[in-house]
C-alpha cells in the first residue's frame, strides 16, 4: 500500500460523514489528503487537517457527473456516504432516485474512468427491512432468508444502489486494475447530530415531556452508535486494500451493544435525563386505529401534494417499520476485519445524552 494516499467521502459533512470524517483524520492510515464531497459544506470540518492529513472541502452535487469527476480525480479510495434520506413523504421519489441511485451510478463510472481501485458504500438495513408483511427479521445476520418487500422510494433506491456497487466488484478499470467494493448496512443509527432525534425531542418538549406510547413494547429493534458505523467504515477503509479477496463483493450489518428495544424505549433512554417520561406500559391506542390514522395521513398527502408538502412523521410505512421486529446478530464484519465497537454502550448512552441535554439547555434559555 502506498504512502500518502488520497481519501473521498461523498456526504461527508452528513449526519454520519462527518462522524467519519473525523474518525479518518484521526485515525486513518497513509491520508495525505481528505476530501469532502457535499452539496452543503460545513467549514468546520476543515479544521480537523492536521501536519499529516489535508482536509479539503469539495462543494458539488453527487448527482452530476461533472462535479463528482472533480471531486475524485486523482484519488486511491471512496467511501460513498452521500444519501438521501426520506421515508415521511418530503421529498419526490425522482429527486431520492437521482441522488440514491444515479449518484452512485456517478461514482462507479468516475472509478472505471480514473482507474479507482476501492469503493466502499454506505447502504442500510432497509435495503432488507423490516418488510410491509410485518414479518419479524429476529437476531438475523447477512444469511439469514428474509421475505424483502420494497415500495417507498428511499428502500427501493438503496436496495438498487448497494445492487450496483456489489456487481461492478472485480470489473476492470483504467490501467488494468480491479474494482474492489463493500458496503456496510447500519441499522438504526443514533448519537449526536442525530436530527430525527431532535425532533421526538421538540415534540415531547411541546407535551411537556411526556411521551406516548404508541408500540408494544415487546417489539424489539436493532439501533448502532453513529461513531460505531464511523468506527467500522474506517476498518474497511484500512482492510479493503489489505484483504481485497475477503471483503470484496461483500455486505456487512453494522452493529455495536446497544440494546435491543422499541424505537420509543430507546429513545427514553436519553431523553428521559431531560425530563421526560413515558406514558402507559401498553400502547393507548389500538393498531387498528393508528394504522387507519396512517392511511388516511398517505390519502390526504396524495390530496394535498399539488398545493403543499404534507409530510407527517406517522404514514403507513413508518408505522409498519415501526412495528415489526428487526435485530441483527453477526460477527461477520470482525472476522473478516477485526471490527469491535470503537465506543462501549455506557460512552455511546453518555454522549448522546449529553448532546440531548444540551439541547434542553438552550431550549431553557430560549
Amino acid at each position: 500500500m502506498t504512502q500518502g494516499q488520497v481519501y473521498v467521502v461523498t456526504g461527508g459533512c452528513g449526519f454520519l460523514g462527518s462522524h467519519l470524517v473525523r474518525l479518518l483524520a484521526e485515525h486513518g492510515k497513509n491520508i495525505s489528503e481528505l476530501r469532502v464531497f457535499d452539496l452543503h459544506v460545513d467549514d468546520r470540518l476543515e479544521k480537523l487537517s492536521s501536519d499529516k492529513v489535508k482536509v479539503r472541502l469539495v462543494q458539488g452535487d453527487i448527482s452530476s457527473l461533472e462535479d463528482v469527476r472533480q471531486a475524485l480525480r486523482g484519488c486511491h479510495l471512496v467511501v460513498h456516504a452521500a444519501s438521501l434520506v426520506d421515508v415521511f413523504g418530503r421529498v419526490p421519489a425522482s429527486k431520492i432516485t437521482k441522488v440514491n441511485v444515479k449518484g452512485t451510478e456517478n461514482v462507479l463510472q468516475v472509478c472505471e474512468e480514473e482507474g479507482i481501485q476501492y469503493l466502499i458504500y454506505t447502504s442500510s438495513m432497509e435495503v432488507v427491512g423490516p418488510n410491509l408483511y410485518g414479518d419479524p427479521f429476529y437476531r438475523g445476520n447477512e444469511d439469514t432468508e428474509y421475505r424483502v418487500c420494497h415500495k417507498q422510494p428511499y428502500p427501493l433506491s438503496k436496495a438498487k444502489a448497494e445492487k450496483l456497487v456489489l456487481e461492478a466488484n472485480g470489473r476492470k478499470v483504467t490501467g488494468g486494475k480491479t474494482l474492489y467494493t463493500c458496503a456496510l448496512r447500519p441499522t438504526g443509527i443514533y448519537g449526536e447530530g442525530h436530527e430525527l432525534m431532535k425532533d421526538f425531542y421538540k415534540q415531547g418538549a411541546k407535551t411537556g415531556g411526556r411521551m406516548f406510547r404508541a408500540i408494544s413494547p415487546s417489539v424489539e429493534h436493532g439501533r448502532v452508535y453513529v461513531g460505531n458505523v464511523a468506527w467500522m467504515h474506517v476498518l474497511a477503509v484500512r482492510h479493503l486494500q489489505e484483504r481485497p479477496d475477503t471483503l470484496g463483493g461483500q455486505h456487512y450489518f453494522c452493529y455495536d451493544q446497544s440494546p435491543y428495544k422499541s424505537y420509543e424505549d430507546f429513545n427514553m433512554e436519553f431523553l428521559s435525563s431531560c425530563g421526560f417520561h413515558m406514558v402507559g406500559s401498553r400502547p393507548l391506542v389500538p393498531y387498528f386505529l393508528l394504522y387507519l390514522l396512517a392511511f388516511f395521513n398517505v390519502f390526504l398527502q396524495w390530496l394535498l401534494k399539488p398545493l403543499c408538502v404534507y409530510a407527517p412523521m406517522l404514514n403507513t410505512y413508518t408505522l409498519s417499520v415501526a412495528s415489526t421486529t428487526f435485530t441483527v446478530q453477526t460477527d461477520k464484519a470482525e472476522r473478516h476485519f477485526g471490527y469491535r465497537p470503537l465506543y462501549s454502550w455506557e460512552e455511546c448512552k453518555g454522549r448522546t445524552t449529553a448532546w440531548l441535554s444540551s439541547l434542553d439547555k438552550e431550549g431553557k434559555r430560549q
